[in-house]
This record gives C-alpha cells, structure tokens and sequence, in this order.
C-alpha cells in the first residue's frame, strides 16, 4: 500500500481525497496557490506546498511545479482529482517518468478517450452501441452538409474535442447548418484549440446515462451500476441520481455490460465512467441508448455511486494504484436504496446564474445529508476558481425518500451575503415533472422562470423577522373589534418595502436580522438605519449589486450629479455593472476606492437631493 500521496487539486475534491488518504495511514501533501493560501484543503492536509500566484494556469495547471512539489515533499504518488491536469496525458506521463506513481488511468487510456470521434470509433470496433453520426476526416462544408442530410435533420454538431457543453449546436433545419457549423468551428477553435467537429443524430427526450467502471492492473474491470444525470442547465448537471429511474434489470445489464467491454478495450485501470444518451420516448430500452463519451478521471458525482454500492471510490483509487486487486468482484456488489446529489453554488439565479464572489459570513447546510465542501464559515469564494461551494448528497430506501432528504437539507440552508442556488435547486426537486420521474436534458429549460428563487420571503417570514427589529410602541393603524395592526418600512437587500407587523410588540431587538426560506437569505435592516437623516437618503443609497472589484471611480465626495451620471463600475467574473445618479444631487457619502473588493449590499456612496431639485 503507497504511504503518501500528492493531490494535484483544491477544493471539496481535495479535502475528499484527504480524508480518506488519512482514514488509510496515508500521509497527505496539499498544493496551493495564492488564492488558496488559508484554504481548509491546505490545513486538511499533513503538509502543503506553495506552487504559484491565483490564476489556474500559474498554479493547478503548472504540471512542472506540482510534479517538484511531489519530489521536494517525498510523496510516492499523485492523485489529480478531477478538473485541472486529470485527463492531461502529457502530465500523467510526466509523473510516471518522474519514478512517480500516477493514482489514473494509463496515459495511453486517456489519449484513446480523448477525442469523441476517435473514442467513438474505438468504441464501435468493441462492440459498443454508438449515436447514428458522421465521424470522418473529411471536414469540407460541403461534405458535412451531405452527411446531416444523410442522417436528417434534427442534427447535433460537436466538437471532437469538446466538452461542458462548448463547441456544441443543435441545427433543426438545412437552412442553418452552414451559420450553425462556423458558429460551432469558432468555440471550438477558441475553446480547445481544435475546430474538426462530428455529427450525430439529435435524440428526442434525451436522457444522461453513465455507468461508472473500476480496472486494476491485474486485467479485471467490473461496474459499480449507473448514475442519471439528465437534469442539466446549459448541458452543465445540475442534480445527479443513481441508480437511474426506470431502469429495468435487462436494460441495466446491457449497457452495464457494455461499459465494461469499452473499458476492457483501452486496457484500463481505475476509476472511469462511460456516459450514454438515451431515447427516453419509450422509456429506457437498450436498444435506445448509445455510448457518447468517457471520461478518465472521477466524477464530481461519484458519492451517489458510494452511496448505494457502499464503496469508498477514492479507497480504490488508491489501492489499485498500490497494484492490488480490485477490492470487490462484479458479484460482490449489489444496489442498496437510493441517492441523490446536488451542486450548490454561489450564483444568482435572478441575475442568469451570475457567480458570486466574496466571504461566506454564514455557510450553513441543512441536516441529515453527506457534505462534501472545501470552505467553511469565514471563507472567500475566490473570482479565480469554480464557485461551487459544496456538494450535498442524499442517501435513502427509494427515490422519493431521497428526494425529499435532499430537498429538506437545501430548503434550511443559511449561506450569507452570497446569493447561492440552494432555492433553484428545491425548485427543481420539487417540480412535478422531476418528482415524478419524467426527466430529460430538457427539464430545466421548459420549466424556465418557474424554477428562479422568490423576489422575496413570505408575508409571515418577513413579519417574524420585522418583529424582532422594532421596539414595542403605538399603533399606526386599528379597528374595532378586530385586532390592531402596524406597519413599518424596511429595506430587504437595499430596497425599501413596507411589512405589516404582528399585533405584540418585540422582545427582542437587533440592528438587522437574516431571513432564511426555502434556501434562500436576505437582510433585512430597519429603514432607519440606512438612512438616518431623512427619506430621500434611502433612495440616494448607491448599493453594489453583487459581489465583486471596482474598477473605476469617476466622482468625488462632494462633486455634484447629474441624473444618469455614472458614479462607479463594479466587475465580477468578467462582466461589468456601471452604477448610476438616481437624481440630481451631491455626492454626500463615497465608500469606494479603484480595485476595492466590495460585497452585495455594500452601501458605496449616497447621493443628497439638491434643496432646489
């Protein structure tokens, strides 16, 4: 058994490998870049090692350095996780020419798989049911438009060597193939450095099947059953399952069988998975479900695997990569009950998915479900990296069970002054359609804005929580016979709303309160206190929209305004918010400096009415 290894990775998938490393004996090594220098994976671990400045490409990806990394620290072995080098054929070679030990496939494994046109070849020659398509050489317009029409039209373009969803265009009639493949060609091109691209017949209610496989190098390659992962944003998953509803024993055989026979043919070792499209029109049939890609790595999905097998997938990993057997035969494991994953992160779905960047100044996830996190309360989701903040995994006897597990652990989530998709994602489990089992790739567009959070809480939410901000006085408003009423004016997030409030008075008080429903949080703070002074202040209040940097500051304290005027500019993730005079006035108040971190809500400057305007 190996006594140390390396993890080439951050994150939820780092600390993941660590613990588990450490349940084994294993002393664990972490890496880290700037970013990442206070991170829980670098105190997680036994020893970590500095490797480069915040940006991916001068750290994670720096192949050289974490390879040096390995040498200086003594690890024997490197385990990538799954992202950054994972699937890099160059740098697993590198590692093994190194005298380390690579915890992955064989290089050979991941070049084979690498490119989808010559997977899918690969993949035909074992046996393998593959999409109706064109995989040739020839890429000239004129012979792929000969070939959609040979395959009719719904047809799907797609990079061979794309992923995530890049690189990718369904084209419904003739009339817009040609726009549809130079569009396709450009991402690709600009995305992976590679613009040959393959067709494939577009599948009606298409279903996302995988079927996770283990080898090790004595030869023995067995399954550990299948995932669905049909519900999707932008072919991005969102909630995985396994094992997929409606699957029948002999279905599941066939395409379990079949996932082993495609591992088998690259001679692979460790954990991979085979993904399949499925027609699910008629229900899941074998002879409707056809191989699309592999991936040579781990899964950010694997737990609901470990979850019904009872397998610890990252044991495995580490055992087969020590060259011992495969821990379980194919007879030694069996299905138990059902589970369910969702990927929480720190996004805005009211703004288009919008990630979020800033401190977590509460992180807390409901009970009674596995968590697999990187960060912890205090900590900064960084603009450099993946927002994901956690995945939270359900465990249950039946598929409903898990559901509503999941679901309860999601709704009592407490994350702040991020906006993450916790209530996006309770939306979604609890969508009828999703409920009920009826799912495709599809489900998330058609159920479109009936999925994004509420603007804001419940009349009895925002009541309770009102309460606690005022102190106990005279009513504003009664009627005889009939319970008295008061109403007040707040700010929820920064805008002002008016709350009816309960006939007692408050017991206890606080300058703001959280309010915490169905996974979602707002502030809610008394309008007085934003806007001591005079009303017209609160509607002055210059609040950063979302978490970010400034960029620009084009006023000063005291300059006067004009109606329109733009006073900052604040970027996140690449896009820019430019932040405008409501009315004309003076600039009263400027919390704002070039380059300053701000948060959501953070008041950056206050504008004062002109006496005369």
């Amino acid at each position: 058994m190996l006594t140390s290894v390396l993890i080439a990775n951050r994150g939820e998938i780092a600390c993941r490998i660590i613990r588990t490393a450490r349940r084994l004996g294993l002393r664990s090594v972490a890496v880290y870049s700037d970013a990442d220098a206070n991170a829980l994976h670098v105190r997680l671990a036994d020893e970590a090692v500095h490797i480069g400045a915040s940006p991916a490409r001068e750290s994670y990806l720096d192949g050289a350095r974490i390879i040096a990394a390995a040498q200086q620290t003594g690890a024997q072995a490197i385990h990538p996780g799954y992202g950054f080098l994972s699937e890099n054929a160059e740098f697993a070679q590198a590692v093994i020419d190194a005298g380390l030990v690579w915890i992955g496939p064989p290089p050979a494994a991941i070049t084979a798989m690498g490119l989808k046109d010559a997977a899918k070849k690969l993949m035909q020659a074992a046996g393998v049911p593959t999409t109706p398509g064109y995989l040739g050489e020839d890429q000239s317009e004129e012979r792929l438009t000969r070939e959609a029409e040979a395959i009719g039209y719904p047809v799907l373009i797609k990079a061979v060597a794309g992923g995530g969803g890049k690189g990718m265009r369904k084209v419904d009639a003739p009339a817009d193939f040609a726009d549809a493949l130079l569009s396709c060609r450009r991402e690709a091109a600009a995305s992976f450095g590679n613009d040959s691209v393959l067709l494939e017949k577009w599948v009606s209610n298409p279903r996302h099947i995988e079927v996770q496989i283990f080898g090790d190098t004595q030869g023995n390659v067995v399954h550990l059953f299948e995932r669905d992962c049909s519900l999707q944003r932008r072919h991005q998953k969102v909630i995985e399952e396994a094992p997929a509803p409606g699957m029948d024993e002999a279905t599941r055989a066939a395409i379990c069988a079949a996932a082993v026979r495609a591992g088998k043919a690259v001679d692979y070792v460790g954990a991979g998975t085979i993904e399949f499209i499925a027609d699910g029109s008629e229900g899941l049939r074998a002879d409707r479900i056809w191989f699309m890609e592999m991936n040579t790595r781990l899964q950010v999905e694997h737990p609901v695997t470990e979850a019904i097998t009872g397998q610890d997938l990252v044991e495995w990993q580490l055992r087969v990569a020590s060259g011992e057997p495969l821990p379980r035969t194919q007879d030694q494991l069996a299905i138990n009950g059902w589970a369910m994953e969702a990927r929480l992160y720190a996004e805005d779905p009211a703004k288009g998915f919008l990630p979020c960047i800033g401190p977590l100044e509460r992180f807390e996830i409901g009970a009674g479900c596995r968590i697999d996190t990187g960060v912890e309360q205090g900590a900064e989701i960084s603009p450099f990296y993946d927002p994901m903040i956690a995945k939270v995994i359900a465990h249950g006897p039946d598929r409903d069970a898990a559901r509503r597990q999941l679901a309860g652990a999601l709704s009592n989530t407490v994350i702040h002054p991020l906006k993450t998709n916790a209530a996006f994602l309770v939306k979604a489990l609890e969508h009828p359609d999703f409920a009920g089992a009826k799912l495709d790739t599809g489900l998330i567009a058609r159920a479109g804005d009936a999925l994004l959070p509420s603007p804001q809480p419940s009349a009895q939410a925002l009541s309770r929580a009102a309460a606690c901000l005022m102190a106990p006085g005279p009513l504003s408003g009664f009627r005889l016979n009939a319970p008295p009423h008061r109403e007040a004016r707040f700010l929820l997030d920064g805008h002002e709303i008016t709350v009816t409030l309960p006939p007692s008075g408050a017991t206890d008080r606080a300058e703001e309160v959280l309010v915490a429903e169905g996974g979602q949080v707002w502030r809610l703070a008394p309008w007085r206190a934003a806007a001591t002074g005079g009303p017209d202040m609160a509607d002055g209040a210059i609040l950063s929209p979302m978490p970010g940097r400034i960029i620009a500051v084009t006023v000063t304290q005291g300059q006067h305004v004009t109606k329109g005027q733009k006073l900052l500019t604040v970027e996140a993730m690449k896009m820019e918010h430019s932040l405008l005079a409501p009315f004309d006035g003076i600039v009263a108040e400027l919390n704002a400096a070039q380059d300053a971190q701000v948060t959501e809500g953070a008041l950056l400057a206050r504008i004062d009415k002109l006496e005369n305007a």
